[in-house]
């Protein structure tokens, strides 16, 4: 980058940084009338976004994306639509800030509470997602925040188009515009520069590729959300319901493969192997899913390629899935505690015990009964959109809502309370 433009993204980051004060003095009411309108003008500037959005496409064609990756950046009237209903939901959640979460009283007087306050300044990085653009604004102003988006090249279009609709929202409402501040370039010295800016900004949150956001925790000086990839997990228990699970492995594996919820492998109890395989497997590999098995999953479906230890690591984000038959729950959990990206892991079984063992052992961020990975998702968790998701266990675990956009504060009330007993 020129001198110039260093200078430019540093004042167009430091009037970001200094419209925090205003961002979380904001009023309840005005917050969801704003985040209300930003929804309603999503709507009605949608032939703008998806003219914007055909640049992306177009471009991301000529680069050669892959299809997941495309699904990812594609925006349709219908998503649009989705994207304001998102902002809308927010709106209707209760307002974090302010909120008392623990007051105790102590034996010398004194009241102690815990107040949330907003964290600051969050920055998002995010690769081909044109609803992080709209999905990130809104949290972050509902938890008092300012927001900075830098978005990837293969959605810098429709990023622009959005975020240019939620700063008109900001203006006409009589707002700083720069509480949401999208950064212009998608040049990688920019980022590099902006992850030192630890004076002005206070929470990074990478959501992308592993190899993103590897680099962005490497290169940052401000403190990391993150979770480099999902790699989920479906046991098969020998007491499941085979319908089910079937259920719910081909909606985990199908409905998306290209996001970070979906399934990467399967595994399968020895006891019902032979019968679930012969079901489910056929019919994922009826549906162009490349299954890449152990000897035991190949013997029963011999069409199947045979699984590196490598497979087991890996996040396909495709029609691939990995699956291995084990000879026991012990064994079950010892392969996804030893190759689990700490995401999402689901039991299907119709034992309460073992059930709750599951729940108990496995101690990735959302781990399910007979329910679908799918549904580790902020919106369907009831936190509202999701900002992102933490394998890292400090500050946030799991699919980030509202309140993970806040910190706390300790406030105390007393009445003249000295802590010595000498008074002058």
């Amino acid at each position: 980058m020129t001198n110039e433009e260093k200078i430019n993204l540093n004042l167009l980051i430091k009037d970001a940084s200094n419209s925090s004060i205003e961002a979380s003095q904001l009023s309840t009411d005005r917050k969801n009338n704003l985040l209300l309108k930003m929804a309603d003008m999503l709507e009605l500037q949608n032939d703008e976004i998806l003219s914007a959005n055909r640049k992306d496409l177009d471009g991301g064609k000529v680069n050669g994306l892959s299809e997941s990756m495309l699904d990812r950046l594609k925006l349709t009237e219908e998503r649009i639509e989705g994207m304001a209903q998102a902002i809308r939901e927010i709106a209707q959640l209760p307002d974090p800030v302010g909120e008392i979460t623990e007051t105790k009283k102590r034996p010398n007087g004194i009241e102690v509470s815990r107040m949330r306050i907003p964290l600051g300044v969050i920055m998002m990085i995010y690769e081909a997602r044109p609803n992080v653009t709209s999905d990130a604004a809104a949290l972050c102003l509902k938890a008092g925040n300012t927001a900075i988006l830098r978005g990837g090249k293969e959605a810098f279009h429709s990023n622009r188009a959005i975020a240019s609709v939620l700063q008109m929202a900001l203006v006409e409402e009589g707002i700083n515009k720069n509480i949401i501040t999208l950064i212009p370039t998608t040049e990688r010295d920019a980022m590099n520069e902006l992850l030192l800016m630890d004076n002005y900004i206070d929470l990074v949150i990478p959501r992308g590729g592993e190899g993103l956001i590897r680099f962005v925790n490497e290169t940052s000086r401000i403190p990391v959300i993150m979770h480099y990839k999902g790699v989920c997990h479906i046991y098969i228990d020998k007491d499941a319901d085979l319908e089910m699970a079937k259920q719910l492995t081909c909606e985990g594996k199908l409905s998306r493969p290209g996001v970070c919820n979906a399934l990467e492998t399967m595994i399968i109890h020895k006891d019902i192997a032979e019968a679930f395989l012969n079901d489910t497997g056929k019919l994922l590999l009826s549906e162009d899913v490349e299954i890449r098995g152990c000897e035991k999953v190949k013997e029963i479906l011999p069409q199947t390629a045979l699984a590196t230890d490598e497979d087991y690591y890996e996040e396909f984000l495709s029609k691939i899935i990995a699956a291995k038959v084990v000879n026991s729950f012990d064994e079950a959990t010892a392969h996804i505690q030893k190759y689990n990206s700490d995401h999402t892991e689901i039991i299907v079984t119709n034992n309460i015990k073992t059930a709750r063992r599951f729940q108990r052992e496995i101690n990735s961020s959302v781990v399910g009964v007979n329910a679908s990975a799918r549904f580790s998702d902020g919106g369907e968790l009831g936190l509202g959109a999701e900002i992102g998701i933490s394998t890292s266990k400090l500050h946030a675990y799991g699919p980030m809502g509202i309140e993970s956009l806040t910190t706390q504060k300790f406030i105390i009330t007393g009445d003249g309370e000295l802590r010595h007993s000498k008074r002058y």
